[in-house]
């Protein structure tokens, strides 16, 4: 079949099964396209929580599959491929986390949502990239353990005066963004925008012009003067701002970002997921519990 044709079966099983396709902003175009919701983490985690449909499709990678079932655990959830999972989540385990736990008995932790379900479970609260400096700034706690990624983690340290103690966890896509590359693409480019994503290191983070979530970014991108920008995140965004507006210039820092576990996810998958309602999310009732109060806490902050 060609893409053409598995679109509108796609479509035509959506809506014959009532289900809701979500998908992430770095998920290929073809999908972005033709999900009910796309959006951020926090965007996405909003709406498991909200929607109706009994059926979700969650075009994303496992972690935030995994996210959607805590949330909505009486749904059915579907993730299209099993081998679209986030490297940074592989990067924390709940053995590491409990010693980390021990040494530190006065602190609280914060967790990333690029997390496994069961790191979630041994968490305090959830945070997003979008929502992560309110979260620590206003936690009752002097003493943070944030997991699992570093460079948020730095970036949230600028706003607060805790401690606060870092997991060696990072993203590779936002990581192998380098200070040189940054300074070349500003100099090709002297009058755009330069915005990035809070997982880049620090001295990235330093040359920006805004640090945001790509859900942030499409809010500067939207409110900006500025007919120029530079995108400092994975392609799959680059993509989605130059489609919602056509009359900016948008570019990638160098060669583009790929998130290949995002990417693992294709028009094939998502009908075979649909059709057979194969790959579905299955949690225990311990993990679903556990992990839901740390969400749950992550969500009254927005």
């Amino acid at each position: 079949m060609n893409d053409h044709s598995v679109i509108s079966r796609i479509l035509n099983l959506k809506k014959k099964k009532n289900a809701l396709i979500v998908a992430h902003n770095y998920q290929i175009d073809e999908i972005q396209k033709i999900a009910d919701f796309l959006g951020d983490s926090l965007g996405l985690a909003r709406k498991a929580a909200d929607i109706d449909s009994s059926l979700i499709v969650f075009c994303g990678v496992r972690f935030m599959a995994e996210a959607a079932k805590i949330i909505a655990p009486d749904k059915t959830v579907l993730l299209p491929n099993q081998d679209a999972v986030c490297d940074m989540a592989k990067m924390i385990n709940v053995d590491g986390l409990r010693k980390l736990k021990i040494m530190h008995p006065e602190a609280k932790v914060v967790t990333y949502v690029n997390s496994p379900s069961a790191v979630k479970a041994e968490s305090d609260v959830c945070c997003t990239s979008a929502n992560a400096v309110e979260i620590v700034k206003n936690l009752d706690s002097e003493k943070i353990i944030f997991t699992p990624d570093k460079n948020l983690g730095s970036y949230v340290k600028r706003f607060v005066n805790k401690e606060i103690i870092l997991w060696d966890g990072y993203c590779y896509v936002h990581q192998q963004i380098s200070k040189d590359q940054v300074l070349q693409a500003k100099k090709q480019h002297p009058d755009a925008v330069l915005i990035v994503h809070p997982e880049c290191n620090p001295e990235v983070i330093d040359l920006a012009d805004e640090v945001q979530s790509t859900g942030g970014m499409l809010t500067v991108v939207k409110e900006s003067s500025s007919p120029e920008f530079i995108i400092g995140t994975e392609e799959g965004m680059v993509h989605r701002l130059r489609r919602e507006f056509p009359r900016k210039i948008f570019n990638s820092i160098l060669t583009p970002r790929i998130c290949t576990g995002m990417k693992n996810i294709t028009l094939s998958d998502l009908y075979q997921s649909l059709e057979h309602e194969k790959n579905e999310v299955v949690l225990s009732g311990e993990i679903i519990s556990k992990a839901k109060k740390s969400l749950d806490r992550m969500l009254s902050y927005v």
